[in-house]
């Protein structure tokens, strides 16, 4: 317990191992994608949690572990399920949408769950946080208002918008959601059951979507799933030593890691109104990780 708030009280591991977990989100954000387009939403997804879960589960087994207790199982499936819909909504947007553009539109959750921690888990807002995520709202209407300006809305846009709406409002949930299941679990069993209860979400429209894509073409799915595995333990271990609200703001980042990857993978451009947005993105991310001086003095 000692250490758990020493953490809380010095976040800068935290933020680190979010920076770096977010970084290689969005790098798996890049090949789901891809695999997306070249299979399907639905098998991107189903495919990506059951690799995921066959990476992480022999190591949690492997451990000796027990059976969550009823109260922590709830946790588990709330966030499975949510999950499980908010991923697979996130990727039929990007397969409509630009990499960046998807990203910097569901930066709307950031804001959602600022206000869904004070509610659920009873953290207070501070001011500075309240701040940093309004302007990093506002390099989100930039990005979004060019998209608008240049008159790309046709009907496959249209989708994509609704579809990362959705996406957005479940995502918020899910930021929530996770701070509570990392104060309950280790994040090697977060993970495994995170991904579990995905991929059993999944199965229950298989019947009627899944067609298993030949071997051979699985290197985009199967990179993302590692890369999943690898981002979903490192802010597990993050959110479990830091408020959300302090956590949150970096989520912003995640917009720079997709124009980057987007470029580098998949040849997407990068617009002027994009890259003013990320600047008033990276400050508001600034303002709210970084405390004053009298509020750190005072703690």
């Amino acid at each position: 317990m000692a250490a758990m708030m020493s953490d809380t009280h010095d976040p800068r591991g935290p933020v680190l191992a979010v920076a770096a977990g977010i970084a290689m989100l969005s790098l798996m954000d890049a090949f789901i994608k891809s695999a997306a387009l070249a299979h399907g939403a639905y098998m991107a997804a189903i495919l990506r949690v059951g690799i995921a879960f066959g990476l992480s589960a022999p190591f949690w087994l492997a451990l000796g572990p027990k059976w969550p207790e009823r109260k922590v199982l709830k946790v588990h499936l709330k966030r499975g399920i949510v999950g499980a819909a908010m991923a697979l909504t996130f990727f039929v947007a990007l397969t409509k949408l630009p990499l960046a553009e998807t990203i910097a539109i569901s930066f709307v959750a950031p804001i959602i769950s600022l206000y869904l921690a004070a509610i659920l888990l009873g953290e207070t807002i501070r001011p500075r946080a309240i701040w940093g995520a309004t302007l990093g709202l506002v390099g989100v209407l930039v990005i979004v208002g060019g998209k608008f300006g240049r008159g790309n809305l046709d009907s496959e846009t249209l989708v994509g918008l609704a579809a990362i709406g959705v996406s957005a409002l479940l995502y918020a949930w899910n930021l929530v959601i996770q701070r509570e299941q990392a104060l309950v679990a280790k994040p090697l069993e977060v993970t495994t059951f995170y991904m579990g209860i995905a991929g059993l979400c999944y199965l229950l429209a298989a019947p009627w979507l899944f067609e298993m894509p030949p071997v051979a073409e699985l290197g985009d799915v199967s990179v993302a799933a590692v890369l999943t595995v690898a981002g979903a333990l490192t802010m597990a271990w993050a959110y479990a030593r830091a408020e959300a609200q302090v956590l949150v703001p970096l989520e912003y980042s995640g917009f720079l890691w997709a124009m980057l990857f987007g470029w580098l993978l998949l040849h997407e451009t990068v617009t002027w109104t994009a890259i003013a947005g990320a600047g008033l993105i990276v400050a508001g991310c600034w303002i709210a990780t970084t405390r004053k001086r009298t509020e750190q003095s005072a703690i």
